[in-house]
């Protein structure tokens, strides 16, 4: 579904199938790199299925389907400048296409970086979209958070205990994880749930 949603999207821009060929296969390689465990094609697929849900509210939905696909396309978990490096991917990708609103979707994938309220409500839904998997049962929460410790197998325990504690901490911090009134009311406490539990967790754990 989603490669046949995004060759629709790009069919609209170009004309040329082999390019449009050609990005959806990059795009597929790169989710689909072994080093992924959470943030692949299925994270896509998550986000286009909860987009339908909300899709009414969208002002440009092609704009905003172009960020949730290039949103990710370079994650590295070692680099802090994976948004950015995304954002130019989309850039050289679909400039040479016909699609004339570049700036707005490059802004929309570096949002996705520190996920702040924006004065665009396109933006909002899709950082929302983004972290739905928050609000997931608790079941569909744990396997998250192990798909993530996975992504960053690189670092020892201690040191992703230690960062993962301040992510989650500064999440929990936040007036409200979710940025729309509809992702607020359907999410919201049980991300707060699943957040919290996963922190007593680590405050808990006894250091080895």
């Amino acid at each position: 579904m989603i490669k046949q949603k995004f060759l629709n999207l790009i069919r609209k821009y170009s004309s040329n199938e082999d390019y449009n060929l050609e990005c959806w296969i990059e795009i597929e390689d790169n989710y689909l790199s072994k080093s992924r465990h959470y943030h692949n094609l299925e994270h896509l697929d998550n986000m286009i299925s909860e987009l339908s849900k909300i899709q009414s509210e969208v002002n440009d939905l092609d704009c905003l389907l172009f960020a949730i696909y290039y949103h990710d396309i370079i994650y590295k978990p070692t680099k802090s400048d994976n948004e950015h490096q995304s954002a130019l991917r989309f850039e050289n990708r679909i400039a040479k296409t016909s699609f004339n609103k570049l700036s707005k979707c490059i802004a929309q994938i570096e949002a996705t970086k520190e996920h702040k309220l924006s004065d665009d409500n396109d933006t909002n839904i899709l950082l929302d979209l983004d972290l739905s998997v928050l609000g997931k049962s608790t079941e569909e929460y744990k396997k998250y958070s192990e798909n993530i410790r996975k992504e960053y197998r690189i670092y020892p325990d201690f040191m992703y205990k230690k960062g993962r504690k301040k992510v989650l901490k500064s999440i929990l911090e936040l007036d409200s994880i979710y940025k729309t009134d509809y992702f607020k009311q359907l999410y919201e406490k049980q991300a707060k749930k699943n957040l919290t539990l996963e922190l007593n967790q680590f405050l808990k754990a006894k250091p080895k």
